[in-house]
């Protein structure tokens, strides 16, 4: 009888033996599941649960059986995870001007930021792209439609959209590309800690503008009476105009502020009013409304032979005199690096704004000569870059 007994528990251990490497096996196939996700689903379940039959027909321990049943259970959840698609972040995006046909150097300048950190779009990241087009009607649309696919995080260069945006959400982080001071206009609490939902880089476009006036002065000594064009339906340049105002009087310059409006802005009704005004000298304030007639207010202003001051170099690549502005571009590369940081978890309250710290001087010498202005040497030896 010992001797049967003895035997049995040979038998026992044997078959505890075989399940549990049946076990390991089983356990095995789903760790590798896991790991070569192509493999179809349903054959891992299939071969997990014909192993796992196999083992329940040899074991004869309650515990063992317990034990069993916790593996397939881990087995079966490893495949299902295995299937499990990643998810791709997804950025909206509100331009103020430019459009899918050509969205425009800004865009590029961003898309260039995201590739630097490893972002290509399409594949580990969507970007939901809504031009203005200087339409500040579709403003409450499209940020509304933004909010509602509840995008990871919104990039905003537009200030009247990153109002229209904070009032929207205090959930999405939102990046702003600001030209205006975004602690003085109420965007953030202040540029080191902005608190809520915003932060983003700020241009330092409109606090320029005494600077403006006053390397336009260097560059045409002679002038006195300068025409200020502006979108009178734009409250950031509005808000613009009053820097060159508070600066005029200093460098002895009379301002005469020219409204246009979208969304036909009359450009040459303007150029006439300017003349009547006897003005001898132009400053461009940039806005979405401007940048679309900029071809057509340079070459004006190349026919009325105005020494024309613009608020971006890409004016003075198409023709207009000179321009003094942080680099159009860089604050947009830098918002990829604002999108990166909340995708990996970075709160925007606790993100600085960031200010820029370099200006470009911009001056085109071919439209000098065509207006026949004579820029000083020392002046021109001062240039960032010169435009022959």
């Amino acid at each position: 009888m010992t001797e049967i007994r003895g035997q049995m528990s040979e038998v026992r251990k044997e078959e505890v033996r075989i399940a549990n490497s049946q076990l390991r096996i089983a356990t095995a196939n789903s760790t590798r599941n896991l790991a070569r996700r192509k493999r179809s689903g349903l054959a891992s379940l299939l071969f997990a649960l014909s192993s796992f039959c196999r083992v329940l027909m040899l074991i004869s321990d309650l515990r063992l059986l317990i034990s069993g049943l916790c593996a397939l259970l881990f087995a079966l959840c490893s495949t299902v995870w295995a299937q499990q698609p990643t998810r791709i972040p997804r950025i909206g995006y509100l331009a103020g001007f430019g459009n899918a046909r050509d969205p425009g150097a800004p865009i590029r300048a961003f898309r260039q930021g995201l590739k630097e950190r490893g972002y290509t779009e399409g594949a580990n990241i969507i970007v939901e792209y809504r031009y203005i087009e200087g339409v500040s009607e579709r403003v409450p649309k499209f940020v509304a439609e933004l909010v509602h696919l509840n995008v990871d995080a919104l990039v905003i260069p537009h200030n009247g959209a990153i109002f229209a945006a904070k009032k929207a959400t205090q959930t999405i982080p939102i990046i702003i590309i600001s030209n205006v001071d975004p602690v003085a206009s109420g965007m953030v609490k202040s540029l080191a800690r902005p608190g809520g939902n915003i932060t983003g880089v700020s241009r330092l476009t409109r606090e320029l503008g005494g600077k403006r006036l006053e390397v336009l002065k260097d560059v045409a000594p002679k002038i006195s009476r300068v025409g200020v064009l502006l979108a009178g339906d734009d409250e950031s340049s509005i808000e613009g105009l009053k820097d060159y105002e508070a600066a005029a009087p200093m460098l002895k310059l009379a301002l005469f502020p020219i409204e246009v409006r979208a969304p036909k802005p009359d450009v040459m009704g303007a150029f006439h009013k300017m003349t009547n005004q006897d003005a001898n000298a132009l400053v461009v304030v940039r806005s979405p409304v401007i940048r679309r007639s900029a071809k057509e207010i340079v070459e004006l202003a190349i026919q009325h032979r105005l020494p024309c001051m613009c608020e971006g170099n890409d004016m003075v690549e198409a023709g207009g005199l000179v321009s003094y502005s942080t680099s159009d571009t860089e604050g947009f590369r830098r918002a990829a690096t604002y999108v990166d940081k909340i995708l990996k978890a970075a709160k925007p309250a606790d993100l600085p704004v960031e200010q820029p710290t370099k200006f470009e001087f911009v001056i085109n010498l071919k439209t000098a000569k065509q207006i026949g202005l004579t820029i000083p040497p020392n002046v021109l030896a001062r240039a960032d870059k010169v435009i022959k």
